[in-house]
């Protein structure tokens, strides 16, 4: 492998479980108006969630895409405080020191280096949601990652919590491990797993 991607929230760090994205939604209705709901894959994720999701997914690249992206990140960034580290964080200092490490995420750039600073995660290579990316379950926050990093997408790893992060990884060519967090599995039987952060870091360090 060249290199190793991490999803952010519930994979390295647990900002969703605390995240307002029922009053998310709201806003973001209140500036889009109706809008059509797209079938994205299924998660574990709240309705909401999806939803809100979903909504930046349709509007990347349009002129309310900003707007609709600091509603969003104003929820998240509330909820950065009050984050929590998911077992096996203190691990991921061994993966950067190894490999060319970056984080690919559905939060906004404001709240994921808040979110990394307060939990002292040592990832300069951070791929946030972008007007000009097309958001996972896309390829293109991956292969941007990989272009960070000077590393070919065939040669990389994705670990991420969702099949969002997973459709992503296959999409992009990569290969994946899908972090279960000790829940039943809503990976393809044919997808890589660990229980665990922890589990998946030493997957990939042995």
């Amino acid at each position: 492998m060249t290199a190793i991607l991490f999803d952010l929230d519930r994979t390295l760090v647990d900002v969703q479980s605390f995240t307002d994205y029922r009053a998310a939604l709201l806003d973001l209705k209140a500036l889009v108006g109706s809008h059509p709901e797209r079938s994205m894959p299924a998660t574990g994720w709240s309705s909401e969630t999806v939803a809100c999701m979903a909504i930046l997914y349709e509007l990347a690249g349009t002129d309310l895409w900003e707007e609709a992206s600091r509603l969003v990140e104003s929820h998240e960034l509330a909820a950065v405080p009050v984050s929590s580290p998911m077992p096996g964080l203190e691990l991921v200092d061994q993966v950067v020191s190894r490999y060319p490490t970056a984080v690919v995420t559905l939060l906004g750039r404001s709240a994921t280096d808040a979110v990394l600073e307060l939990h002292r995660v040592p990832i300069p290579v951070r791929v946030a949601r972008r007007v000009d990316l097309r958001p996972k379950p896309a390829p293109d926050q991956l292969l941007e990652a990989c272009r960070l990093l000077g590393a070919e997408p065939t040669t990389a790893i994705m670990i991420g919590d969702s099949t969002w992060d997973h459709q992503a990884a296959v999409a992009a060519g990569m290969g994946f491990i899908g972090v279960t967090n000790r829940g039943p599995s809503e990976f393809p039987p044919d997808a890589t797993t660990a229980p665990d952060l922890a589990s998946a870091v030493r997957r990939v360090l042995t």
